[in-house]
Formats: C-alpha cells, structure tokens, sequence
C-alpha cells in the first residue's frame, strides 16, 4: 500500500473517459453514491472496482482520495485480482470526517509495449523499430517529470535507447530493466486517463461510534436520601460506573419540565403537588432546551460534570427531544412552529390510545421552517459548546428526513467529532434510512428479539455487508420504555443472558440503570411499562443490593475492550446448535487476534445442553486437529476437537460460553497461555 502525492496524469484528448476503458462497480458505495458509507478512523478502506477495455493491453489503477485536512489529492495504486476480475486497494483514514474518493484507470502503454518485446526477444526476432518506440516513451516521460534524479535516470535511459552506437543486446537490456520499469511506472503519462462518473462520499467517526458500552441514569435520582437529585449527586454515580467499564453515561432530558397537563406517578393525569413529571415534557418558565431544570443545578454545574466524566474517561451523551411541554418558551414566543388545530388550540401528542397532554410535536414543516430549524440546530450547538460529543436523539422517525440531514451536516461540518444514537424504534426501512442520513448508532429491536430463530433472522439481515456499510446497531437491553416480557418472566437469570447477549452480539450495547439489580416488575401484566416508572417520579437506588450484576458487566466490559474480535459489527456470523434453546455464534479474528466464540442458553428457566458445530474450517483448524477454548467468563479451558463438542448450560449458574479459541499448534508457537 502506498500514500503518496503523485504527478498529475495527463487527461484524455479530447476530454471525458474513452469509451473503451470501462469502470464500473466502485465500492465501497451507498446507493450509488447518494449517501456515504461510514468508517472509523485508523481503520483501511478497501476499495473494489471492475476495470477493462477492449482488446489485450495491460491495465493500470488507483484510488484518488481527499481527506478533511487534505488540501490536494492522493493516490494509492490498485491491483488486479485475475481469479475475479476486479482491481483492489486500500488507504489508511487518519482523519474524522468527510472524505472523497473516485478511481482512475489507464492503458500500461509501456507494460504492454515491454511484455510484447520480451515474447519478440525470446523468439530470436529483431526489435530495432520496438527500440525506437521505447525511445519515445522514455521520452515522453522525461517531459513530464521535474527536474531531479529519476528525471537524470530517465534522460540517460532515453539516450541510451537513441544511441546507434549501442548494440541491440545493450538497448534490450536497458529497455527491460526492472529500474526503467519503476520509473516508467511512476511519470509515464498516459494518452487515456479515464476517471469513475462520480466522486463517491465517505464519513469517517472516533470510535466511540463503533464501540462503545452505555449506561443510562437519571440525575434527579441520583441523591441517596430521596430527595430531588443534582449533578452533584450524579457526580459521585460517576466512578462506579466508570470502575464497571462503561464508555457513555446518557442523560435523560435535563430541562425544565412543564407544568401545564404534568404526568403523575405511573403516568396518571392527576399528578399530586410533589410530582416531578416526565423529563421529555420539555420547557417551563425557567427555559427551554438550551435550559438546565433548576432543581438539577445550573448550567455550570452540569459543565462540571461533564468535566469530571471525561477525567474518569467517560463521556456524556444528552437527549436531543424536539419536543415541547405547554410552558416552553417557543409555545408563546412562535405558536406558529406547531400543529394548529382547526378550533385554534395546538395539538399535543398521541400514540392511540396513548395521549401525551403534556407534549406539543414541532410542525417542521411551518411556513417559519428556516428559523425553526436554525433554532433545533442551535440547541444541539449550545450543548457541544458545554462539551456534549453525543446525542441520543428521541423518536427521530416522527421528524422529516430532511431535517436530519440538514442538521446533522450542520453540526458535524463545525464539529466531526460529535455522534448522534437514533432511537428509532420503527420499521427496518425508516430505519435504515435514518442510518444513511448521517445518525451514527440506531437502537435495534434487540429487546423483543429472544428466540433463537428471531435473533438470527434480524440479525442475518441487519449484518448483510450492504447494510453494516453505513448502519451501526446499539443493543439496549432495557429502556425506560421498555421492559420486555422476557425479562418479567425469567427473573435474574434472563438479565444475565440477555446482557451476556448485548454485550458480545454487538460491539454496542446500553443498559439504563436498575437492570444490574433485576427490576423486572410492570406496571401491570402485560404492559412494558416499568410499575413506578422513573419517567415521572424519582427512584432513588441501592446499588449494591444482593444479587446485583456488578460483577457480570464488569467481566463482559473487560473482556470486549480485551478482545479485538468484539469490536467490530461485520465479523459475526451464527453456527448450528442441535439444541434449539442454545445460541451458537462466531466472532471471527481481526488483525491476526483470537476468533471468540458465543454459546448462550436463551432458556432462564432450565438447563439445556447438546452439541454445537464448530466452524473448524473457516478458523483455519483441520477437521480431526484438537484445539482449546478458554472461557473468558469463568477461566475454565476445554480442549476440543472436530466440529461437534458438547456444551450444557445451567441458567442457575451460567448464562453461557465465551471462548477465546487457540489452536494448539498456535499456542506452542506462538506461547499462548
């Protein structure tokens, strides 16, 4: 691989491509370069395309490309793969955000012109007019190179070739020299540069967008005594959370909350005078989005906060809701930026037979839509002002496409470091669509997915390469909207399997707060709505009860940053299991590190056991060659052979496997524990 500046080629006379040299199927590429695949920084980008032209000439090709910081072009050269016909090359992506790229192909004039005079020379022909050719070549190459030492090798091979006193044996000699060859490589301009149709996008992220592990609290319930909680309490959660290995500590909404239709406890209509109300009700006589609730601190505070998350290596991500309680300011200040209803009253939200009195839509598509939108885009400026990188953004399929676009590229062209987590809970189109207009991280349908038939079927079809070109899936094993049944019914040990799920199917997983302890009960059967719900009253939390899961997510997140194989969102694939409540998946290596493989009970309630097949042959292992998995979740070694090995899990005790795989052979050498 090479990352140079090289000299500009000459175009093609006349202009445009010829039609006789074809490229065709560059990739990677997002509906034909409408939108742009997503990458993250100091990873390769391969680059594919179909080259060829009429006739039997040698080919010619590389990658133009242009990073953020980069003022001019570079280049890396492709390569021909003659089994599939298709060129291919990489470039390393040292910078966060927007890069161009395109690729360019050419005639090898002067490799056709050497190969045909090898065949001559070998068959005893004369090649004086092909010398004479050689000359011109080697000429013109002279011409456009500047002045220095391959342009001094270059003239003296020139009038080495031109000279009659030089026998022929001395000009073949020169002319084949693998030294003329690299020079003529490199500043021979060809007659027929043609370029690709179009110059294709890329975005390229910091890593937390493709590995990150969150945790979801609230800070008003962060004061141990049950009063009203401040970033200060929520400051001294903060090492905990950190010592459990998390990366991201997601806020709710921290604004003022309305007071007009205010939700009691379990979301009743007739709140008592002490009700704190529900977070995504959002604005009040203290302010609006760009406000801090009174009773959490002031804007200062949570500054502070964020400052000691960073200094314990966490970030903070805020909630982005453009929504509005009654109080907001903008209800008073432009009641035309939302829904009027024909008897002159706004509308506020619904979800039949769900009502939200306390929650005003934005209409986005008001005739005051410019000024509407720079005040959205606004917030979000003023919170990475005060040092939010990451945005949850609320229900964002409710919210035109356009105006994510538009404000996504709005932000990150000023600030490419920021992320945005889609919480689009909505069909896989919609949701696909969000991915390709810039969110960095979608919520998935993880938490409804629980059989062994739904998690591969979603999965085989959110993980086809296509896909992970540009979507990224955040597994959160709880919301607060969310409280799967699974988790009702199976008690502590679904919790664990279901973490144990999360936190090795993808490389992003979140849980909100109270899941390490099990709550699991709803607020009556049936509902995925937590009972006390902590959306509209405070819920204050022991966090070293008995039975809590400190230990598992600490395991889980020191192994994922241990394992490269965890890392990535595009090397899973699933592998049978005879028994159908055992789950059995492959992490493949990356970069020459350890394949992990994934073997989890998804039944909390009995012991199950069988055997699973092991894909020996994709790992590099003979089909009869012994091999050791080490468990990374209890410490236990099995040596195994072959593709069947029995497994048996008890919920009771362990929701599953993580092996680590060492072929043998490779542990001797290499001296792997």
């Amino acid at each position: 691989m090479h990352d140079r500046k090289e000299p500009r080629l000459r175009p093609p006379r006349g202009g445009g491509a010829l039609p006789h040299l074809a490229i065709e199927h560059v990739t990677p590429v997002v509906d034909d370069g409408r939108f742009a695949p997503k990458r993250i920084v100091g990873e390769l980008l391969e680059v594919g395309a179909d080259i060829f032209k009429d006739g039997h000439d040698l080919l010619r090709a590389r990658v133009r490309y242009r990073g953020p910081r980069d003022t001019d072009w570079r280049y890396t050269p492709l390569a021909w793969d003659k089994n599939a016909d298709r060129w291919h090359g990489a470039f390393e992506l040292d910078a966060i955000g927007r890069w161009t790229f395109t690729v360019e192909g050419w005639t090898d004039a002067f490799g056709t012109w050497r190969g045909k005079l090898e065949k001559k020379v070998n068959a005893g022909q004369d090649v004086a007019v092909e010398l004479l050719e050689a000359v011109e070549m080697v000429r013109a190459a002279v011409k456009a190179t500047r002045a220095g030492d391959s342009r001094r090798k270059l003239d003296a091979y020139a009038t080495l070739l031109a000279d009659d006193a030089n026998a022929q044996r001395t000009k073949v000699q020169a002319a084949l020299a693998p030294e003329l060859l690299a020079l003529m490589e490199a500043h021979h301009p060809p007659d027929d540069l043609a370029t690709y149709d179009r110059e294709l996008p890329l975005w390229v992220d910091r890593e937390r967008a493709g590995f990150a592990a969150w945790y979801e609290l609230f800070p008003r319930s962060a004061a141990p005594d049950g009063r009203h909680g401040t970033f200060a309490d929520a400051e001294r959660l903060l090492p905990r959370v950190a010592e459990l290995g998390f990366d991201v500590v997601y806020l709710p909404p921290i604004h003022p909350i309305g007071r007009t239709f205010r939700k009691g406890k379990n979301n009743t209509l007739d709140p008592e005078p002490g009700d704190v109300g529900s977070p995504w009700a959002i604005g009040g006589a203290e302010g609006g989005h760009d406000a801090v609730h009174p009773e959490l601190g002031t804007v200062a505070d949570f500054e502070r906060f964020v400052r000691r998350a960073n200094e314990l290596g966490l970030e903070i991500a805020l909630d982005y809701a453009l929504q509005c309680a009654p109080d907001h300011p903008w209800v008073k200040e432009h009641p035309d930026w939302f829904h009027i209803r024909p008897d002159g009253t706004i509308a506020y939200a619904e979800n039949p037979p769900k009502k939200y009195q306390d929650i005003y839509p934005i209409n986005f598509w008001c005739d005051d839509r410019e000024n509407l939108w720079n005040a959205c885009r606004d917030v979000l400026l003023f919170w990475v002002d005060r040092g939010v990188k990451t945005f949850r953004v609320d229900n964002p399929h409710t919210k035109p496409f356009a105006f994510w676009e538009w404000a996504i590229r709005e932000v990150q062209s000023r600030h490419p470091d920021v992320l945005f987590l889609s919480e689009a809970f909505t069909r896989p189109k919609k949701l696909l669509h969000l991915a390709k207009l810039g969110f960095s991280q979608s919520y998935g349908y993880f938490t409804w997915k629980n059989a062994k038939w739904e998690i591969e079927q979603w999965l085989d079809e959110f993980l086809a390469p296509e896909v992970t070109q540009y979507h990224r899936g955040n597994f959160f094993a709880n919301t607060p909207d969310i409280l799967h049944e699974f988790l009702v019914h199976g008690g502590r040990p679904a919790f664990r399997l279901r973490l144990l799920l999360a936190a090795t199917l993808s490389p992003l997983y979140g849980i909100y707060s109270g899941y390490e302890l099990s709550e699991n009960v709803p607020v009556r059967p049936g509902s995925e709505e937590y009972l006390n719900s902590e959306k509209y009253e405070l819920r204050p939390r022991d966090y070293t009860a008995r039975g809590n899961l400190d230990e598992d997510i600490r395991r889980l997140n020191t192994i994922r940053r241990a394992e490269r194989a965890l890392q990535r969102q595009d090397n899973l694939t699933f592998h049978f299991a005879e028994t159908p409540e055992i789950l059995f998946y492959r992490r493949a290596g990356v970069g020459g590190s350890a394949d992990i493989l994934g073997v989890v009970n998804l039944d909390p309630h009995h012991a199950q056991h069988g055997l699973v097949h092991v894909p020996v042959d994709a790992m590099g292992i003979g089909p009869d060659e012994p091999y050791q998995v080490h468990d990374l979740l209890t410490g236990a070694r099995y040596t195994w052979r072959g593709v069947r090995n029995y497994v048996r899990l008890d919920p009771a005790l362990q929701p599953g496997h993580l092996l680590r795989v060492v072929p043998l052979s490779r542990r001797d050498r290499e001296g792997w524990p």
